[in-house]
């Protein structure tokens, strides 16, 4: 045996094929058959077993050059597994088996994804492991490749994976329903109630061009319209009218207008009127700084402001699935979203292909 590195850790080695079954090939060894090349018979990262050894030889190899696996380390692909086993919450698969020690993370369904990024940075700051995801709260769909995970060299220290993996199944705060960095939580399909404020579009001087934005964002979503209603600038009547769509069997209610500091922009006040719980009003996106969010018992309420009739994207779109999962809307969530909250205005929306909200 021929010990080339004389480093720390795994040692690269030349051994006889027969030796060299149960280590690991350190490099690819190509195939040629009738003149034409045909491409590789072995990648490197190879576990060489008894039935590999006569294709070997066939192809000329009476030595390797490979990787020992000691006690206490791991194959590339093996660890792969197990930092995705370990970094999967619900609603997320494997995509297939590792190549080349990298496993690839899918949505199993339709929805929001999730990261833990403080435990992701935790994962990531052990070295030798590392997982690379899509952005947080971003709307996916199933079958969609949501993250990648692998061992960075072919051999791992075994301690390293199991780090790796109790920071996955153990961090702090847990996702909802349990460990894994990584979910897909599912959206539900509201029963939306809408109420349009402002005196210029209730008493006909102006036409309305929110509801048609709003029923096209709550159907793309799967959700209905059970009722809209226009309202002017007065507290009981917007009040009233909410009253009316949550008899109604209203799950989710949505006013637009009325939402700045001008005295007659009441809706917010006829919201808090409600007896509304954990009312918050005012965000830090751009548009949509003047966003409001309440719950009456288990119905979220979004106050849109007006820009939401010119901006494609607002924090509108930020915010309606994260609600729709059952996440709770407060200060802080509507703070976090400064970092990215300011929209650039493109000439062409590509939404939600952009940094808005990330």
């Amino acid at each position: 045996m021929c010990d080339i590195h004389g480093s720390p850790g795994p040692r690269l080695k030349k051994l006889t094929v027969k030796e060299a079954v149960g280590t690991v090939l350190a490099h690819d060894i190509t195939e040629i058959g009738s003149g034409e090349f045909k491409g590789r018979a072995f990648k490197k990262g190879h576990i060489v077993r008894k039935e590999d050894v006569c294709h070997l030889q066939r192809l000329g190899k009476e030595h390797l050059f490979v990787l020992n696996i000691d006690d206490d380390e791991i194959h590339e692909d093996d660890a792969a597994f197990a930092l995705a086993s370990a970094l999967m919450g619900e609603g997320v698969k494997i995509k297939g088996g590792p190549n080349e020690g990298k496993i690839n993370i899918i949505a199993e369904r339709d929805g929001l994804l999730k990261i833990n990024k403080d435990a992701l940075l935790a994962f990531n700051m052990l070295g030798d492991v590392m997982c690379a995801t899509i952005h947080s709260n971003v709307v996916v769909k199933k079958g969609q490749t949501v993250a990648g995970t692998r061992a960075i060299p072919l051999i791992v220290k075994k301690d390293i994976v199991k780090a790796a993996v109790r920071i996955a199944s153990h961090h702090h705060p847990p996702l909802a329903n349990g460990g894994g960095i990584i979910q897909v939580k599912e959206i539900r399909k509201p029963k939306a109630g809408v109420v349009i404020t402002g005196n210029e579009v209730y008493y006909g001087r102006i036409k309305d061009a929110f509801s048609i934005i709003i029923k096209n964002k709550i159907e793309a979503i799967g959700g209905k319209m059970i009722g809209t209603y226009y309202a002017p600038d007065d507290e009981s009547f917007i009040e009233a009218r909410l009253t009316e769509l949550i008899n109604a069997g209203a799950d989710l209610l949505i006013t637009t207008g009325g939402m700045s500091v001008d005295p007659d922009d009441v809706t917010r006040f006829a919201i808090s009127n409600l007896g509304v719980d954990d009312i918050t009003y005012g965000s830090a996106v751009l548009p949509g700084a003047m966003f409001l969010v309440a719950y009456h018992d288990a119905i979220p309420i979004l106050g849109i402001p007006a820009c939401a009739m010119y901006a494609k994207t607002t924090i509108f779109d930020l915010i309606l699935p994260r609600v729709l999962a059952g996440e709770k809307i407060g200060r802080r969530e509507l703070a976090e979203l400064g970092h990215g909250g300011l929209c650039m205005k493109c000439e062409t929306c590509n939404y939600p292909r952009c940094p808005f909200g990330k």
